[in-house]
């Protein structure tokens, strides 16, 4: 995950801003590099992420050991359905590579929104998306992983039932990368 995502997040990253002293989350953390980049990003700030699966958690934990030491990140297990954080706690919530398994889209989406600040972003960055360049290839495999994988309308019409604005859609169509954002209102 941290080397095979990692063009993907650097990309899908210059499309959100990040300030220094931004207080970000990364949902579906996985591998930890992810953290890695926002901590670089957010010198002054504090990430957090958050995997299912216990695996995930513990590689994240570990990649960014000095990190969590520091007092900087925070990694725990927790579901997208039921993150474990205060309404309004996060400038910048990420999703990598996570969205196609969560189990409630629209709930899933509502939740970010909760503990994101007015104000704040959601970036969700993927490189398997329908009508995409990779679609052939990616298509079979995410079938019988029971994933969803939407369309760029389909992002657009999610971000906006789930309740953000602004929402923008960012396409690399030669790599077959898409980053979609929108925000809390203010």
């Amino acid at each position: 995950m941290n080397f095979s995502h990692s063009d993907l997040t650097d990309w899908g990253l210059t499309h959100v801003s990040i300030e220094k002293d931004f207080t970000v989350l990364d949902v579906g953390c996985g591998g930890g590099r992810t953290i890695q980049k926002l901590a670089a990003s957010a010198s002054e700030g504090l990430i957090y992420g958050v995997d299912y699966a216990k695996g995930s958690v513990a590689a994240s934990l570990a990649k960014n050991a000095l990190l969590v030491a520091q007092g900087r990140v925070k990694v725990q297990e927790a579901s997208v359905s039921r993150l474990p954080f205060d309404d309004n706690t996060f400038d910048l919530v990420t999703a990598v590579e996570t969205q196609y398994y969560w189990p409630d889209l629209v709930e899933d989406m509502r939740e970010i929104l909760r503990v994101l600040k007015p104000g704040g972003t959601l970036a969700v960055i993927v490189e398997s998306y329908q009508g995409g360049r990779n679609e052939i290839v990616h298509a079979p495999v995410m079938r019988l992983l029971r994933s969803t994988r939407l369309s760029i309308d389909e992002q657009k019409d999610l971000f906006s039932t789930a309740g953000y604005i602004g929402v923008q859609v960012f396409e690399e169509h030669d790599k077959g990368w898409l980053c979609a954002t929108g925000k809390k209102s203010a």
